[in-house]
């Protein structure tokens, strides 16, 4: 994948399928933070990619440490790799959080409304896993949108491919060092 438009057009291919697809290794990217107790990564699920506008949305519970995480610096990671396609996006982004509308929880399933909500909220002790008392609530759905910076990829291939896009030049794109 030796030209540049096809490396964008591939990746912006794998951001969009991973919103639909459960399968697609762009379904699930690692979410990194600094917090106030340092870096802190976890899995998210991609819920909207936007080429045009240069975003991504994920969902989260507005209780979970990584609200006090983008409040402390909103600028963070998503990483997404692709084993089969040896590719990996790394996009940095900076992220506003925002209740989620009556839109967007009507169109989520009881089972993924069940994530928003629950005593106790999450990361707090609790005795045993049977104790979390999961509970659908609105209130607490937040989506996290993230307005990408700049995009890098990495190919491990023969030779390595590593490109980086910045929204300051309009995602032209230019090759760098692997």
């Amino acid at each position: 994948m030796t030209d540049l438009a096809r490396t964008f057009d591939t990746l912006w291919a794998m951001l969009e399928t991973g919103t639909t697809d459960r399968d697609a290794p762009a379904r699930h990217p690692v979410l990194a933070t600094a917090g106030p107790n340092g870096a802190e990564a976890r899995i998210l699920v991609l819920r909207r990619a936007d080429r045009e506008g240069g975003t991504v949305s994920l969902y989260t519970d507005a209780a979970t440490a990584k609200i006090t995480d983008l409040a402390h610096e909103p600028r963070a990671t998503l990483l997404v790799w692709d084993p089969a396609a040896r590719l990996q996006i790394r996009l940095r982004v900076h992220v506003d959080a925002r209740p989620g509308t009556a839109e967007e929880w009507e169109a989520l399933s009881g089972a993924a409304r069940a994530a928003y909500g629950g005593d106790p909220p999450p990361g707090h002790p609790i005795p045993s896993p049977d104790r979390h008392a999961p509970d659908a609530d609105a209130t607490r759905f937040t989506v996290l949108e993230a307005r990408i910076a700049e995009i890098e990829t990495l190919r491990l291939a023969d030779p390595h491919e590593r490109a980086r896009f910045s929204r300051a030049d309009g995602f032209a794109g230019a090759w760098i060092a692997p």
